[in-house]
């Protein structure tokens, strides 16, 4: 008992010490900042795109290139998610910590194994990732050797708060297995259940929970629904046994609308990553609400959007 207390007044002073202010973080997509929110609460943190958009197509503002300028570092997902806009902000902020190669810049597809990866690609089959595909931040399995090489990179860049960065790291760990626990019972019900999507951009979780993607709105990835290819998913005999139509907050809806009026099939619109609102605002409440919908794809028992 003696040495619990100790060991917890050790942690305690660890976490109680203070951080540089000046430490400035740019996390293209919301589901690293709020990775690093965990950790580093401290850090100045600036998101380039939220839930409401397509991370493939955003404008290299100037303000971007302003926080990308400062940044201590920039934390991106890589595999060409961000090809059409992140180069442009690299070149233009000219800040020498966050270039290729270099510590400050931490790209997470690069730290697992993806899915779907294709070689050689061309443009006659959409807009597809040549290094599989990117949307790893609702990956179960994988997020946690992500969120440790993430970790460990913070610990380098900033080595006076090595020992605080490690134990938040290990209580987010703790709690993330605890939730994984709750998804692994959730996938038992869900087992051998399919659904329509559009995109790939809940492919990680889906797969991970025995879910089957069985069709997808858009006729390529990255095409958008056309109606001669809605037509023929209407035809398809895959769609007789799916449960619901999965989109997420950034897409147009009205093609999955247009579906669930000819089939009489309930659409759920939900967020492609981390959001403002308490219900969704970590990746792992992120998870759970999905999981939930899939539970109840009539939406009953949920609201879609936060």
């Amino acid at each position: 008992m003696r040495t619990a207390a100790v060991v917890m007044a050790l942690l305690a002073g660890l976490l109680a010490q203070p951080a540089r202010a000046e430490f400035h973080v740019f996390a293209c997509e919301p589901e690293w900042a709020a990775l690093v929110r965990a950790w580093l609460p401290e850090a100045d943190i600036t998101t380039a795109t939220h839930y409401l958009q397509d991370p493939h197509y955003i404008e290299a503002r100037p303000s971007l290139i302003a926080k990308l300028r400062r940044a201590d570092l920039a934390v991106c997902t890589g595999a060409s998610l961000e090809a059409g806009w992140l180069p442009t902000l690299l070149q233009r902020a000219a800040n020498p910590a966050i270039q290729v190669g270099r510590p400050g810049l931490f790209l997470a597809a690069e730290q697992v194994e993806l899915r779907d990866a294709h070689r050689p690609v061309d443009r006659s089959m959409g807009d597809v990732h040549p290094e599989g595909n990117p949307h790893v931040h609702l990956a179960p399995d994988r997020l946690p050797r992500i969120a440790e090489a993430l970790m460990e990179r913070l610990r380098q860049l900033r080595p006076d708060l090595s020992s605080q960065l490690f134990v938040r790291y290990l209580r987010w760990r703790g709690a993330w297995n605890q939730q994984r626990e709750v998804w692994r019972q959730a996938a038992e019900r869900l087992r051998g259940h399919s659904v329509v999507v559009q995109h790939g951009s809940f492919r990680y979780l889906l797969d991970w929970l025995g879910v089957e993607a069985v069709l997808d709105l858009e006729p390529k990835p990255g095409l958008p629904p056309s109606a001669a290819h809605l037509q023929q998913l209407l035809a398809a005999p895959e769609l007789g046994p799916a449960d619901a139509i999965l989109v997420a907050s950034h897409q147009d809806p009205r093609p999955a609308q247009w579906l669930s009026e000819q089939t009489g099939k309930p659409v759920r619109v939900l967020p492609g990553t981390v959001t403002d609102d308490a219900a969704t605002d970590t990746l792992a409440e992120l998870i759970s609400t999905i999981v939930a919908a899939l539970l109840d794809p009539s939406g009953e028992g949920a609201v879609d959007q936060p």
